[in-house]
Protein backbone atom coordinates (compact mmCIF):
# COMPACT_ATOMS: atom_id res chain seq x y z
CA UNK A 1 0.00 0.00 0.00
CA UNK A 2 2.15 3.34 -0.84
CA UNK A 3 1.23 6.62 0.68
CA UNK A 4 1.27 8.61 -1.49
CA UNK A 5 1.25 11.90 0.52
CA UNK A 6 4.30 10.54 1.93
CA UNK A 7 5.85 9.75 -1.36
CA UNK A 8 5.01 13.54 -2.26
CA UNK A 9 6.59 15.11 1.06
CA UNK A 10 9.76 13.28 0.37
CA UNK A 11 10.15 15.53 -2.66
CA UNK A 12 8.48 18.76 -1.95
CA UNK A 13 11.95 20.07 -0.53
CA UNK A 14 13.55 19.77 -3.93
CA UNK A 15 9.94 20.98 -5.86
CA UNK A 16 10.50 24.05 -3.69
CA UNK A 17 13.96 24.74 -4.72
CA UNK A 18 12.85 24.02 -8.54
CA UNK A 19 10.20 26.16 -8.17
CA UNK A 20 12.10 29.11 -6.12
CA UNK A 21 13.81 29.04 -9.18
CA UNK A 22 11.23 29.19 -11.67
CA UNK A 23 9.58 32.38 -9.58
CA UNK A 24 13.02 33.93 -10.03
CA UNK A 25 13.25 33.15 -13.55
CA UNK A 26 9.90 34.84 -14.34
CA UNK A 27 10.10 37.70 -12.57
CA UNK A 28 13.85 38.73 -14.43
CA UNK A 29 11.85 37.66 -17.49
CA UNK A 30 9.01 40.08 -16.56
CA UNK A 31 11.21 42.95 -15.61
CA UNK A 32 13.49 42.55 -18.88
CA UNK A 33 10.71 42.09 -21.14
CA UNK A 34 9.53 45.48 -19.69
CA UNK A 35 12.64 47.03 -19.73
CA UNK A 36 13.28 45.80 -23.85
CA UNK A 37 9.88 47.40 -25.29
CA UNK A 38 10.94 50.21 -23.30
CA UNK A 39 14.29 50.64 -24.15
CA UNK A 40 12.58 49.63 -27.96
CA UNK A 41 10.31 52.92 -27.56
CA UNK A 42 13.29 54.97 -27.02
CA UNK A 43 14.90 54.46 -30.85
CA UNK A 44 17.25 51.25 -29.24
CA UNK A 45 16.11 48.73 -31.33
CA UNK A 46 19.05 46.37 -30.55
CA UNK A 47 19.38 46.52 -26.83
CA UNK A 48 22.21 44.53 -25.29
CA UNK A 49 20.48 42.48 -22.65
CA UNK A 50 23.73 41.03 -21.22
CA UNK A 51 25.27 44.82 -20.39
CA UNK A 52 26.29 45.36 -17.18
CA UNK A 53 23.84 48.58 -17.33
CA UNK A 54 20.99 46.39 -18.68
CA UNK A 55 21.91 44.04 -15.49
CA UNK A 56 21.75 46.69 -13.17
CA UNK A 57 18.75 48.14 -14.82
CA UNK A 58 17.12 44.94 -14.41
CA UNK A 59 18.19 44.33 -10.44
CA UNK A 60 16.75 47.81 -9.57
CA UNK A 61 13.62 47.46 -11.45
CA UNK A 62 12.83 44.14 -9.46
CA UNK A 63 13.75 46.14 -6.02
CA UNK A 64 11.28 48.55 -6.84
CA UNK A 65 9.20 46.01 -8.03
CA UNK A 66 9.19 43.86 -4.65
CA UNK A 67 9.53 47.37 -2.94
CA UNK A 68 5.59 48.41 -4.28
CA UNK A 69 4.09 45.40 -4.04
CA UNK A 70 5.56 45.34 -0.07
CA UNK A 71 3.82 48.64 0.02
CA UNK A 72 0.98 47.19 -1.58
CA UNK A 73 0.21 44.75 0.99
CA UNK A 74 0.79 46.73 3.56
CA UNK A 75 -1.78 49.50 2.65
CA UNK A 76 -4.14 46.67 1.62
CA UNK A 77 -4.24 47.63 -2.16
CA UNK A 78 -4.44 45.02 -5.20
CA UNK A 79 -2.13 46.27 -8.27
CA UNK A 80 -1.20 43.61 -10.31
CA UNK A 81 2.53 44.30 -10.23
CA UNK A 82 3.98 40.92 -11.31
CA UNK A 83 2.34 38.75 -13.90
CA UNK A 84 -0.17 36.14 -12.97
CA UNK A 85 2.45 33.13 -13.47
CA UNK A 86 4.58 34.88 -10.84
CA UNK A 87 1.80 35.19 -8.52
CA UNK A 88 0.55 31.51 -8.82
CA UNK A 89 4.38 30.29 -8.29
CA UNK A 90 4.92 32.39 -5.10
CA UNK A 91 1.37 30.89 -3.77
CA UNK A 92 2.54 27.32 -4.81
CA UNK A 93 6.32 27.88 -3.21
CA UNK A 94 3.93 28.95 -0.16
CA UNK A 95 1.75 26.04 0.14
CA UNK A 96 4.46 23.47 -0.08
CA UNK A 97 6.56 25.27 2.85
CA UNK A 98 3.72 25.17 5.00
CA UNK A 99 3.26 21.17 4.18
CA UNK A 100 6.65 20.74 4.93
CA UNK A 101 6.41 22.62 8.00
CA UNK A 102 3.33 20.52 9.17
CA UNK A 103 5.31 17.21 7.98
CA UNK A 104 8.02 17.64 10.26
CA UNK A 105 10.07 14.70 9.24
CA UNK A 106 12.73 12.17 10.83
CA UNK A 107 14.62 9.72 7.74
CA UNK A 108 16.51 6.87 8.39
CA UNK A 109 19.70 7.35 6.21
CA UNK A 110 20.77 3.94 6.80
CA UNK A 111 21.95 1.33 9.56
CA UNK A 112 24.18 -1.48 10.48
CA UNK A 113 24.06 -4.57 12.40
CA UNK A 114 26.68 -6.45 13.89
CA UNK A 115 28.36 -9.79 11.84
CA UNK A 116 30.21 -11.83 14.75
CA UNK A 117 33.48 -13.11 13.83
CA UNK A 118 33.54 -17.10 13.06
CA UNK A 119 35.58 -16.83 16.81
CA UNK A 120 32.86 -15.70 18.86
CA UNK A 121 30.06 -18.53 17.07
CA UNK A 122 29.42 -21.18 18.83
CA UNK A 123 26.82 -24.14 18.86
CA UNK A 124 24.15 -25.37 21.40
CA UNK A 125 26.69 -27.79 22.40
CA UNK A 126 29.23 -25.46 22.80
CA UNK A 127 27.43 -23.44 25.15
CA UNK A 128 26.59 -26.04 27.50
CA UNK A 129 30.30 -26.96 27.80
CA UNK A 130 30.85 -23.23 28.47
CA UNK A 131 28.33 -23.43 31.46
CA UNK A 132 30.11 -26.63 33.08
CA UNK A 133 33.86 -24.72 32.43
CA UNK A 134 32.21 -22.02 34.89
CA UNK A 135 32.34 -25.05 37.51
CA UNK A 136 29.29 -23.35 39.20
CA UNK A 137 26.29 -25.20 37.54
CA UNK A 138 24.25 -28.18 38.97
CA UNK A 139 23.69 -31.13 36.27
CA UNK A 140 20.27 -30.61 36.78
CA UNK A 141 21.12 -26.30 36.22
CA UNK A 142 22.82 -27.73 33.05
CA UNK A 143 19.79 -29.91 32.16
CA UNK A 144 17.73 -27.87 32.17
CA UNK A 145 19.63 -25.14 29.95
CA UNK A 146 20.24 -27.28 27.26
CA UNK A 147 16.15 -28.11 27.58
CA UNK A 148 16.01 -24.07 27.23
CA UNK A 149 18.35 -24.18 24.17
CA UNK A 150 16.86 -27.11 22.26
CA UNK A 151 13.03 -25.23 22.43
CA UNK A 152 14.59 -21.54 21.95
CA UNK A 153 14.16 -21.10 18.53
CA UNK A 154 18.06 -20.21 18.45
CA UNK A 155 20.47 -21.54 15.42
CA UNK A 156 23.83 -23.02 16.13
CA UNK A 157 26.38 -20.23 15.23
CA UNK A 158 25.35 -17.88 17.12
CA UNK A 159 27.76 -15.13 19.02
CA UNK A 160 29.17 -15.31 22.24
CA UNK A 161 32.19 -12.46 23.79
CA UNK A 162 35.40 -13.81 22.86
CA UNK A 163 35.59 -13.54 27.51
CA UNK A 164 33.19 -16.37 27.36
CA UNK A 165 34.36 -18.20 24.90
CA UNK A 166 38.38 -18.30 25.53
CA UNK A 167 36.89 -21.07 27.97
CA UNK A 168 36.46 -23.17 25.34
CA UNK A 169 40.31 -23.25 24.50
CA UNK A 170 40.85 -24.17 28.48
CA UNK A 171 41.48 -20.05 29.34
CA UNK A 172 39.51 -19.07 32.30
CA UNK A 173 36.37 -16.83 31.54
CA UNK A 174 37.44 -13.11 31.83
CA UNK A 175 34.44 -11.66 33.43
CA UNK A 176 36.27 -7.96 33.85
CA UNK A 177 35.41 -4.33 32.89
CA UNK A 178 38.28 -4.77 30.49
CA UNK A 179 36.95 -7.46 28.63
CA UNK A 180 33.70 -6.13 28.82
CA UNK A 181 34.75 -2.89 27.00
CA UNK A 182 36.58 -5.33 24.37
CA UNK A 183 33.08 -6.55 23.86
CA UNK A 184 31.47 -2.76 23.46
CA UNK A 185 34.00 -1.47 21.65
CA UNK A 186 34.24 -4.40 19.02
CA UNK A 187 30.31 -4.12 18.59
CA UNK A 188 29.99 -0.38 18.60
CA UNK A 189 33.08 1.20 16.52
CA UNK A 190 32.14 -1.74 13.63
CA UNK A 191 28.45 -0.93 13.80
CA UNK A 192 28.74 2.74 13.97
CA UNK A 193 31.41 3.10 11.10
CA UNK A 194 29.69 0.90 8.74
CA UNK A 195 26.46 3.00 9.51
CA UNK A 196 28.14 6.01 8.69
CA UNK A 197 29.69 4.64 5.79
CA UNK A 198 26.42 3.63 4.06
CA UNK A 199 24.58 7.02 4.89
CA UNK A 200 27.83 8.89 3.38
CA UNK A 201 27.90 10.85 6.54
CA UNK A 202 31.13 12.15 8.31
CA UNK A 203 31.86 11.84 12.16
CA UNK A 204 31.27 15.94 12.72
CA UNK A 205 28.36 15.91 10.68
CA UNK A 206 26.66 13.92 13.60
CA UNK A 207 24.37 16.49 16.08
CA UNK A 208 23.16 14.20 18.52
CA UNK A 209 24.58 10.99 19.71
CA UNK A 210 22.36 8.02 21.57
CA UNK A 211 23.47 4.60 22.83
CA UNK A 212 20.99 1.99 24.80
CA UNK A 213 22.69 -0.90 26.76
CA UNK A 214 20.96 -2.05 29.63
CA UNK A 215 23.62 -3.64 31.61
CA UNK A 216 26.82 -2.28 31.16
CA UNK A 217 26.90 0.88 31.83
CA UNK A 218 30.98 2.27 32.20
CA UNK A 219 32.76 5.36 33.20
CA UNK A 220 33.19 7.45 31.25
CA UNK A 221 30.29 6.45 29.34
CA UNK A 222 29.73 4.41 25.80
CA UNK A 223 29.10 7.68 23.73
CA UNK A 224 32.67 8.90 25.55
CA UNK A 225 33.87 6.04 23.97
CA UNK A 226 32.35 6.66 20.64
CA UNK A 227 33.02 10.35 20.55
CA UNK A 228 36.93 9.90 20.77
CA UNK A 229 37.18 7.11 18.79
CA UNK A 230 35.68 8.68 16.29
CA UNK A 231 36.66 12.47 17.06
CA UNK A 232 33.08 14.05 16.69
CA UNK A 233 32.84 17.35 17.72
CA UNK A 234 32.92 18.81 21.28
CA UNK A 235 29.48 20.22 21.20
CA UNK A 236 27.95 17.15 20.42
CA UNK A 237 24.47 16.17 22.72
CA UNK A 238 25.58 13.02 23.53
CA UNK A 239 22.94 10.62 26.02
CA UNK A 240 23.64 6.92 27.61
CA UNK A 241 20.70 5.72 28.09
CA UNK A 242 21.14 2.00 30.43
CA UNK A 243 18.38 -0.33 32.36
CA UNK A 244 15.94 -0.22 29.64
CA UNK A 245 15.70 -3.53 28.61
CA UNK A 246 15.25 -5.08 25.32
CA UNK A 247 12.17 -2.36 23.93
CA UNK A 248 14.98 0.74 24.50
CA UNK A 249 16.22 0.99 20.80
CA UNK A 250 13.02 2.85 19.49
CA UNK A 251 12.41 4.96 22.97
CA UNK A 252 16.91 5.72 22.08
CA UNK A 253 15.40 6.77 18.30
CA UNK A 254 12.66 8.58 19.78
CA UNK A 255 14.92 11.02 22.34
CA UNK A 256 17.15 11.63 18.87
CA UNK A 257 14.09 12.67 16.78
CA UNK A 258 12.74 14.71 19.77
CA UNK A 259 16.66 16.46 20.11
CA UNK A 260 16.77 17.06 16.64
CA UNK A 261 13.12 18.60 16.07
CA UNK A 262 15.10 21.29 18.34
CA UNK A 263 17.47 21.67 16.16
CA UNK A 264 16.27 25.19 14.06
CA UNK A 265 17.52 24.11 10.64
CA UNK A 266 17.71 20.28 11.49
CA UNK A 267 20.99 18.09 11.68
CA UNK A 268 22.03 14.16 12.00
CA UNK A 269 21.94 11.93 14.70
CA UNK A 270 23.24 8.46 15.91
CA UNK A 271 21.66 6.00 17.30
CA UNK A 272 23.48 3.21 18.83
CA UNK A 273 21.12 -0.28 20.57
CA UNK A 274 23.26 -2.80 21.88
CA UNK A 275 23.95 -4.85 24.70
CA UNK A 276 27.13 -6.50 26.46
CA UNK A 277 27.08 -10.17 27.56
CA UNK A 278 30.36 -10.33 29.23
CA UNK A 279 29.73 -9.32 32.83
CA UNK A 280 26.02 -10.56 32.67
CA UNK A 281 26.80 -14.24 32.92
CA UNK A 282 24.55 -15.65 35.76
CA UNK A 283 26.46 -17.83 37.67
CA UNK A 284 23.77 -19.43 40.26
CA UNK A 285 21.21 -22.24 39.68
CA UNK A 286 17.95 -20.66 40.48
CA UNK A 287 15.78 -21.32 37.44
CA UNK A 288 14.18 -17.73 37.38
CA UNK A 289 17.51 -16.59 36.49
CA UNK A 290 19.41 -19.08 34.35
CA UNK A 291 17.12 -18.08 30.78
CA UNK A 292 19.73 -15.42 30.42
CA UNK A 293 22.33 -17.83 29.77
CA UNK A 294 20.84 -19.22 26.94
CA UNK A 295 19.06 -16.84 24.84
CA UNK A 296 20.82 -13.49 24.64
CA UNK A 297 23.78 -13.42 22.46
CA UNK A 298 26.19 -10.58 21.31
CA UNK A 299 25.05 -8.46 18.60
CA UNK A 300 24.40 -4.23 18.01
CA UNK A 301 22.70 -1.84 15.67
CA UNK A 302 23.70 1.44 14.96
CA UNK A 303 21.21 3.71 13.00
CA UNK A 304 21.81 7.45 10.93
CA UNK A 305 18.90 9.60 11.25
CA UNK A 306 17.94 13.24 9.95
CA UNK A 307 15.43 15.84 9.95
CA UNK A 308 16.94 17.95 7.23
CA UNK A 309 14.70 18.42 3.96
CA UNK A 310 17.30 17.64 1.63
CA UNK A 311 17.88 14.08 2.43
CA UNK A 312 14.42 12.88 2.16
CA UNK A 313 15.17 11.35 -1.56
CA UNK A 314 18.60 9.87 -0.33
CA UNK A 315 16.79 8.19 2.72
CA UNK A 316 15.60 4.51 3.08
CA UNK A 317 13.08 5.17 5.39
CA UNK A 318 10.66 7.74 7.19
CA UNK A 319 9.53 7.66 10.56
CA UNK A 320 5.73 7.98 10.79
CA UNK A 321 4.53 7.00 14.39
CA UNK A 322 6.57 6.16 17.22
CA UNK A 323 4.57 5.13 20.21
CA UNK A 324 5.88 3.78 23.54
CA UNK A 325 3.32 3.21 26.92
CA UNK A 326 4.69 2.34 30.49
CA UNK A 327 3.35 -0.40 32.89
CA UNK A 328 3.26 1.62 36.50
CA UNK A 329 2.27 -1.49 37.99
CA UNK A 330 4.44 -3.49 40.59
CA UNK A 331 4.33 -6.53 39.39
CA UNK A 332 5.22 -4.50 35.96
CA UNK A 333 8.18 -3.03 37.54
CA UNK A 334 9.24 -6.62 38.98
CA UNK A 335 8.36 -9.27 36.42
CA UNK A 336 12.46 -8.46 35.01
CA UNK A 337 14.26 -7.71 37.92
CA UNK A 338 17.89 -7.36 38.39
CA UNK A 339 18.97 -8.45 41.70
CA UNK A 340 21.03 -11.20 43.62
CA UNK A 341 19.50 -14.62 43.88
CA UNK A 342 19.20 -16.49 47.47
CA UNK A 343 23.10 -17.41 47.31
CA UNK A 344 24.30 -14.27 46.09
CA UNK A 345 24.66 -14.54 42.64
CA UNK A 346 23.88 -11.71 40.47
CA UNK A 347 21.50 -12.04 37.59
CA UNK A 348 18.03 -11.09 35.66
CA UNK A 349 15.04 -12.55 37.78
CA UNK A 350 11.65 -13.77 35.76
CA UNK A 351 8.51 -13.37 36.98
CA UNK A 352 5.70 -15.44 36.31
CA UNK A 353 3.67 -11.87 35.92
CA UNK A 354 5.59 -11.25 32.68
CA UNK A 355 3.15 -13.19 30.63
CA UNK A 356 0.23 -11.12 32.31
CA UNK A 357 1.92 -8.19 32.12
CA UNK A 358 3.34 -7.79 28.52
CA UNK A 359 -0.55 -8.82 27.30
CA UNK A 360 -1.31 -5.50 28.87
CA UNK A 361 1.09 -3.60 27.74
CA UNK A 362 0.93 -4.87 24.51
CA UNK A 363 -2.94 -4.29 23.91
CA UNK A 364 -2.48 -0.92 25.25
CA UNK A 365 0.36 0.08 22.66
CA UNK A 366 -1.68 -1.60 19.73
CA UNK A 367 -4.88 -0.18 21.23
CA UNK A 368 -2.76 4.01 20.85
CA UNK A 369 -1.13 2.55 17.45
CA UNK A 370 -4.04 1.12 15.93
CA UNK A 371 -6.08 4.69 15.30
CA UNK A 372 -2.62 5.97 13.46
CA UNK A 373 -1.65 3.03 11.13
CA UNK A 374 -5.68 1.56 10.32
CA UNK A 375 -7.67 2.33 8.03
CA UNK A 376 -11.21 3.76 9.11
CA UNK A 377 -12.83 0.78 8.09
CA UNK A 378 -10.90 -1.42 10.64
CA UNK A 379 -11.69 1.41 13.48
CA UNK A 380 -15.31 1.31 12.59
CA UNK A 381 -15.64 -2.53 13.88
CA UNK A 382 -13.90 -1.87 16.71
CA UNK A 383 -16.26 1.02 17.99
CA UNK A 384 -19.21 -1.62 16.82
CA UNK A 385 -17.83 -4.42 18.89
CA UNK A 386 -17.27 -2.42 21.86
CA UNK A 387 -20.77 -0.92 21.83
CA UNK A 388 -22.33 -4.34 21.00
CA UNK A 389 -20.42 -5.78 24.31
CA UNK A 390 -22.00 -3.03 26.07
CA UNK A 391 -25.55 -3.20 24.61
CA UNK A 392 -25.31 -7.25 25.27
CA UNK A 393 -23.94 -7.53 28.50
CA UNK A 394 -26.35 -4.57 30.33
CA UNK A 395 -29.35 -6.02 28.75
CA UNK A 396 -28.91 -9.60 27.59
CA UNK A 397 -26.38 -10.58 30.10
CA UNK A 398 -24.33 -12.28 27.10
CA UNK A 399 -20.82 -11.66 26.70
CA UNK A 400 -19.44 -10.40 23.08
CA UNK A 401 -15.75 -10.40 22.77
CA UNK A 402 -14.48 -7.09 20.94
CA UNK A 403 -13.52 -7.19 17.21
CA UNK A 404 -9.78 -7.65 16.82
CA UNK A 405 -8.55 -5.25 14.00
CA UNK A 406 -6.75 -6.35 11.06
CA UNK A 407 -3.39 -5.07 11.25
CA UNK A 408 -2.39 -6.14 8.16
CA UNK A 409 -4.50 -3.76 6.29
CA UNK A 410 -2.49 -1.12 7.64
CA UNK A 411 1.01 -2.43 7.79
CA UNK A 412 2.63 -4.70 5.11
CA UNK A 413 5.84 -6.02 7.16
CA UNK A 414 6.00 -6.97 11.23
CA UNK A 415 9.17 -6.85 12.73
CA UNK A 416 8.39 -8.57 16.46
CA UNK A 417 11.52 -8.56 19.02
CA UNK A 418 12.70 -11.87 18.47
CA UNK A 419 12.59 -12.84 22.22
CA UNK A 420 12.46 -16.01 21.72
CA UNK A 421 10.08 -18.87 19.72
CA UNK A 422 6.74 -18.87 21.71
CA UNK A 423 6.83 -14.87 21.65
CA UNK A 424 6.05 -15.41 17.73
CA UNK A 425 4.36 -18.99 18.33
CA UNK A 426 2.02 -18.65 20.76
CA UNK A 427 2.57 -21.69 22.87
CA UNK A 428 5.57 -23.08 24.26
CA UNK A 429 5.62 -26.52 26.63
CA UNK A 430 7.90 -27.00 29.24
CA UNK A 431 8.89 -30.30 30.96
CA UNK A 432 9.87 -30.85 34.89
CA UNK A 433 9.66 -35.24 34.34
CA UNK A 434 6.15 -35.33 35.35
CA UNK A 435 5.34 -31.56 35.20
CA UNK A 436 3.91 -30.33 32.36
CA UNK A 437 2.99 -26.73 31.37
CA UNK A 438 1.51 -25.69 28.30
CA UNK A 439 1.54 -22.04 27.98
CA UNK A 440 -0.99 -20.88 25.28
CA UNK A 441 -2.07 -17.02 25.28
CA UNK A 442 -5.17 -15.22 24.33
CA UNK A 443 -6.31 -12.95 21.70
CA UNK A 444 -4.90 -9.29 22.14
CA UNK A 445 -7.97 -6.86 23.28
CA UNK A 446 -10.04 -9.15 24.75
CA UNK A 447 -7.86 -11.28 27.35
CA UNK A 448 -8.75 -12.37 30.71
CA UNK A 449 -6.47 -11.69 33.22
CA UNK A 450 -6.83 -15.20 34.26
CA UNK A 451 -6.49 -16.94 30.94
CA UNK A 452 -3.00 -16.37 30.28
CA UNK A 453 -1.98 -20.33 30.24
CA UNK A 454 -3.20 -23.61 30.71
CA UNK A 455 -1.89 -25.96 33.50
CA UNK A 456 -1.56 -29.61 32.42
CA UNK A 457 -1.15 -31.48 35.36
CA UNK A 458 0.41 -30.76 38.39
CA UNK A 459 2.31 -28.01 38.27
CA UNK A 460 4.87 -25.29 39.70
CA UNK A 461 4.25 -22.39 37.63
CA UNK A 462 6.45 -20.93 40.40
CA UNK A 463 9.66 -21.60 37.86
CA UNK A 464 9.41 -18.00 36.56
CA UNK A 465 10.38 -18.81 33.01
CA UNK A 466 8.02 -17.05 30.89
CA UNK A 467 10.08 -14.68 28.93
CA UNK A 468 9.90 -16.59 26.08
CA UNK A 469 5.88 -17.18 25.69
CA UNK A 470 5.21 -13.64 26.22
CA UNK A 471 2.25 -13.45 23.40
CA UNK A 472 2.63 -15.16 20.44
CA UNK A 473 1.97 -12.50 18.48
CA UNK A 474 1.53 -14.38 15.18
CA UNK A 475 -1.72 -15.77 17.05
CA UNK A 476 -3.02 -12.45 18.33
CA UNK A 477 -2.65 -10.22 15.54
CA UNK A 478 -3.17 -12.83 12.77
CA UNK A 479 -0.38 -13.00 11.18
CA UNK A 480 1.10 -15.09 7.90
CA UNK A 481 3.85 -16.67 8.41
CA UNK A 482 5.24 -14.89 5.71
CA UNK A 483 4.87 -11.80 8.04
CA UNK A 484 6.63 -13.44 11.05
CA UNK A 485 9.60 -14.49 8.70
CA UNK A 486 11.75 -12.22 9.82
CA UNK A 487 11.60 -12.49 13.05
CA UNK A 488 12.36 -16.60 13.21
CA UNK A 489 15.34 -16.21 11.50
CA UNK A 490 17.30 -13.05 13.12
CA UNK A 491 16.25 -15.59 16.21
CA UNK A 492 18.17 -18.53 14.48
CA UNK A 493 20.33 -17.03 12.75
CA UNK A 494 21.62 -14.14 15.63
CA UNK A 495 19.80 -15.06 19.12
CA UNK A 496 18.05 -12.84 21.24
CA UNK A 497 20.40 -9.41 20.71
CA UNK A 498 17.85 -7.35 23.04
CA UNK A 499 17.05 -4.16 21.69
CA UNK A 500 19.24 -4.35 18.28
CA UNK A 501 16.74 -7.40 17.09
CA UNK A 502 14.31 -5.46 15.34
CA UNK A 503 16.93 -4.03 13.28
CA UNK A 504 18.67 -7.25 12.16
CA UNK A 505 14.43 -8.19 11.21
CA UNK A 506 14.44 -5.09 9.46
CA UNK A 507 17.89 -5.97 7.37
CA UNK A 508 16.47 -9.21 6.67
CA UNK A 509 12.99 -7.92 4.82
CA UNK A 510 15.34 -5.44 3.18
CA UNK A 511 18.18 -7.84 1.97
CA UNK A 512 16.99 -11.43 2.07
CA UNK A 513 13.12 -12.05 2.03
CA UNK A 514 11.52 -13.57 -1.34
CA UNK A 515 7.70 -14.20 0.31
CA UNK A 516 7.16 -10.69 0.92
CA UNK A 517 9.62 -8.63 -0.57
CA UNK A 518 9.97 -5.08 0.24
CA UNK A 519 8.03 -2.29 -2.05
CA UNK A 520 8.51 1.24 -2.32
CA UNK A 521 5.91 2.93 -0.34
CA UNK A 522 5.46 0.02 2.28
CA UNK A 523 4.84 0.36 6.16
CA UNK A 524 7.01 -1.55 8.19
CA UNK A 525 6.25 -2.41 12.19
CA UNK A 526 8.64 -2.75 14.41
CA UNK A 527 6.97 -4.13 18.43
CA UNK A 528 9.80 -4.52 21.03
CA UNK A 529 9.07 -4.99 25.03
CA UNK A 530 11.52 -4.44 27.92
CA UNK A 531 11.68 -3.94 31.71
CA UNK A 532 9.89 -1.84 33.48
CA UNK A 533 7.61 -2.65 31.96
CA UNK A 534 7.25 -1.39 28.99
CA UNK A 535 6.43 -1.74 25.06
CA UNK A 536 7.54 0.12 22.02
CA UNK A 537 6.45 0.65 18.46
CA UNK A 538 7.27 2.53 15.45
CA UNK A 539 6.07 2.41 11.86
CA UNK A 540 8.82 3.16 9.25
CA UNK A 541 7.53 4.03 5.38
CA UNK A 542 10.33 2.68 2.71
CA UNK A 543 11.29 5.59 0.42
Amino acid sequence: MINWTHVFTTYIPYLTIIGIGVLIALIFNQVLADLVNHMEASGNNNPNIFSPSTIMAVLASIQALIAQQIHSILNLRKENLFSPEVEVTFLALIIMGIIVKMDNPTYLLSFATFKAPKEWKVSHEQIIEMMKCQDCFTQESLDFMKRLLVRSGTGQSTAWPPGIVQCLRGEPTDNSIQGSRTEAETIIFNIVENAMKKANVTADEIDVLVINCSLFSPTPSLCAAVITKFQMRSDILSYNLSGMGCGASLLALDLAKNMLHRRRFGGKALVVSTEIITPNLYKGNERAFLLQNTLFRCGGSAMVLSNKWLDGSKAWFKLLHCVRVQNNTKDGYECVFECEDSAGERGVRLSKEIVKVAGKTMEKNLTTLGPLVLPWSEQAKVAYSIVAKVVMKKFFGKRVNVYVPDFKRGVDHFCIHAGGRAVIDGEYTVYFGSWVVLLRPVPLLYHSPHHYYTILYPSMISFHFLLTSLLGIEKNMKLEKFHTEPSRMALLNFGNTSSSSIWYEMEYIMDEQKSNPLRKGDRIMQVAFGSGFKCTSGVWLRL
